[in-house]
């Protein structure tokens, strides 16, 4: 006779999903940029990143991401800011914990692909003017 197991058991609680960020700043000072085009923070702005996958290194998450939603290659660099992202409503429907990279461009060409809207250089002193993701004002601290 197998196992019995009660059909009120409580179903296991959700844990914070893994994202990265690609952080790359060109040579005139601008940041890569995406509009979110579908989920989590919809419309807003942020850089390039998403979830990782099961079995991905972060970094390998890290350079996907950047290739899906801007077409571009990157090498990834160091570690720039690490944090979190809940939807602040009463019951979350979403936890990101999230790992951001610094990454160079090695190849590829710009276009918005995967769930980015679009994809843009954007001058760093003129970040504060696009509507953006919240994680973006602690990264924007440190940059």
């Amino acid at each position: 006779m197998g196992k019995c197991f009660s059909m009120t058991a409580q179903q296991p609680k959700p844990t914070p999903i893994p994202g990265v960020g690609v952080v790359i700043i060109d040579s005139r000072n601008r940041l890569l940029m995406v509009q979110r085009g579908q989920g989590a923070g919809v419309g807003l702005w942020a850089v390039p990143g998403g979830k990782v996958r099961w079995g991905e290194t972060w970094r390998e998450a890290a350079r996907r991401e950047a290739l899906e939603e801007t077409g571009l290659e990157v090498k990834i660099g160091p570690v720039v800011w690490v944090g979190e992202a809940v939807d602040p409503g009463q019951t979350p429907e979403w936890h990101f914990a999230l790992v951001d990279f610094f990454a160079e461009v090695v190849g590829g060409e710009l276009r918005a692909g995967d769930d980015a809207a679009k994809a843009r250089w954007v001058p760093l002193n003129q970040i504060a003017e696009y509507p953006l993701v919240s994680t973006m004002r602690s990264l924007l601290d440190i940059l």
